[in-house]
């Protein structure tokens, strides 16, 4: 059973699609998809031996439709060999390299369907996706194991922008149970980094966000 992180990234791929679970650990999402049948071909994932011999067991059930891969990312994967692609349980500064270190994404706007779950600095992951012309298309925001989880979908547009602050630090889940909360929290850990900053325009610009934040005047 898919906890609710896992279970919003599922909601996310496409049916019938070829996936690319990367990172896949334990293989339950691989698992999923193929067992549900909502996809023909997957790729299940991982830098470690050890969890990917746990997905191996996990996956066993559903024979060649999961084909295990063990290495470094996007690494593992030809251009054009899957459709959607999903990384999971990394902080988001590993999410960025990943994406990077595969220019094939870039090659074909739209082409791939990018299902992105951050484990650290959400917003460090909508900053550096807008300005490198991937587009933000929806979020599901979710509990798991006592944290919020931000689950994105995201697609290359060509088209990189300079996102404001707040659509980087709240995202899309204006609305969603639980947003009112996520936005708190997302303003605490602002607000913690913003007494470590001198004075000066970034200090300054930190200010005015959480100003807009919180509806108060900061500091």
């Amino acid at each position: 059973m898919l906890d609710a992180r896992l279970a919003a990234a599922a909601a996310y791929v496409r049916s019938g699609s070829r996936v690319a679970d990367i990172g896949c650990d334990h293989g339950k999402l691989s698992a999923y998809l193929a067992g549900s049948g909502r996809c023909p071909r997957i790729l299940a994932c991982d830098l470690r031996p050890g969890p990917l011999a746990k997905a191996r067991a996990t996956c066993a059930p559903w024979g060649e439709k999961v084909v295990l891969r063990l290495g470094d990312g996007l690494s593992v994967v030809a251009p054009g060999e899957v459709d959607d692609i999903v990384i999971a349980g990394m902080g988001a500064e590993t999410i960025c390299q990943i994406l990077a270190a595969a220019p094939w994404l870039r090659a074909e706007p739209g082409r791939y369907n990018l299902v992105l779950v951050p484990a650290t600095k959400h917003s460090a992951l909508r900053q550096w996706l807008a300005r490198n012309g991937f587009a933000l298309q929806a979020e599901t925001l979710c509990q798991a194991a006592g944290r919020y989880y931000a689950v994105m979908q995201a697609a290359y547009t060509g088209h990189p922008t300079e996102p404001d602050g707040l659509s980087c630090l709240c995202g899309k889940v204006a609305g969603q149970p639980g947003a009112a909360e996520y936005r708190a929290a997302q303003a605490a850990k602002l607000q913690k980094y913003r007494r470590g900053l001198p004075p000066g325009p970034e200090a300054a610009g930190v200010d005015a966000l959480l100003n807009e934040l919180e509806g108060t005047r900061w500091p």
